[in-house]
């Protein structure tokens, strides 16, 4: 069982940043490929960006593309997610998700096996 705890989402103007971070439990965390989702009221939740375990590979849905970054620490078991040049269409809960199958498509909500509570994000205009 892995535990996910989101934090960083809050109310920023467009234009603005923000930086959301996941804490997660286990010892093997190290081990997971991680992702960012993000779903928006009466809307399909949706990818944002993903790591693989080693750091080594980013992706990101084109959405996120050259405003987000997504990185991770392991020795503190954090991985996180930097928005800027935020728009009001990125207001939305965001979720962070741990997938345990190694080579998983990241981009697939079905990939992953455990979510955080999720925080929210919203942009005012």
């Amino acid at each position: 069982q892995v535990q996910l705890v989101e934090s960083g989402g809050g109310l920023v103007q467009a234009g603005g940043s923000l930086r959301l971070s996941c804490a997660a439990s286990g010892r093997t965390f190290g081990s997971y490929d991680m992702g960012w989702f993000r779903q928006a009221p009466g809307k399909e939740r949706e990818f944002v960006a993903a790591i693989r375990w080693s750091g080594s590979r980013t992706y990101y849905a084109d959405a996120a593309l050259g405003r987000f970054t997504i990185s991770r620490d392991n020795a503190k078991n954090t991985v996180f997610l930097q928005m800027d040049r935020l728009k009001p269409d990125d207001t939305a809960v965001y979720y962070c998700g741990v997938c345990r199958t190694l080579g998983a498509d990241l981009r697939t909500r079905s990939s992953y096996d455990y979510w955080g509570q999720g925080t929210q994000v919203t942009v005012s205009s």
